[in-house]
């Protein structure tokens, strides 16, 4: 639809004119909008920025002339736009942030003890990579036993090993994980 097509059709019928044009580039506006404010909007943040995307196209279409372009670019245009300015009030409005060096900043309490979850987490990963260095079908025999929590059973149909000799490489491969994570002085 050009400029001309526009006022035309504005004369003739304004309010069914806005609806067809509302209908045809809602999703076109509602994208653009969307891109720019998903990192920082509500949903009503996105609507009512899309909602105002229209009553400024509407109110610039009797002062503007498009000069030979179409209403898609141009709405294109006052999304980008109305988006653009929306997305800079949201992230204004966000809060300001405080430095940790500041000396100022209250320190946060917490029950949580640092340290411990550090030691835990390194050990962790110094267990997944012992019982990785056992080999298959140990190694897949161990983690689907206690991180999956799986039965004999279902391990043997996975790995194709009947459920008793599960149980025989478990009890070996757990055998020889203990001895492993001893050698490098980490003990269960």
């Amino acid at each position: 639809m050009t400029d001309t097509e526009l006022r035309k059709r504005m004369k003739d019928s304004p309010a069914q004119t806005r609806r067809d044009i509302f209908d045809e580039y809602c999703n076109y506006v509602y994208a653009i909008v969307i891109n720019k404010l998903r990192t920082c909007g509500s949903r009503e943040d996105i609507e009512e920025c899309v909602s105002d995307v229209f009553a400024d196209f509407f109110r610039s279409t009797d002062r503007l002339s498009f000069t030979g372009e179409d209403v898609k670019s141009f709405i294109g245009m006052v999304a980008k736009r109305r988006a653009i300015d929306a997305y800079r009030k949201l992230i204004r409005n966000i809060g300001t942030t405080v430095s940790i060096d500041d000396e100022d900043t209250p320190e946060i309490c917490s029950d949580e003890n640092i340290e411990h979850h550090a030691e835990q987490s390194e050990r962790n990963a110094l267990l997944l990579k012992k019982v990785r260095e056992l080999g298959e079908p140990d190694s897949t025999i161990i983690i689907l036993q206690y991180y999956y929590n799986r039965s004999s059973s279902e391990i043997g149909k996975a790995i194709s090993m009947t459920a008793a000799a599960v149980q025989k490489r478990s009890v070996r491969a757990r055998s020889k994980l203990r001895s492993m994570l001893t050698e490098v002085g980490v003990s269960l």
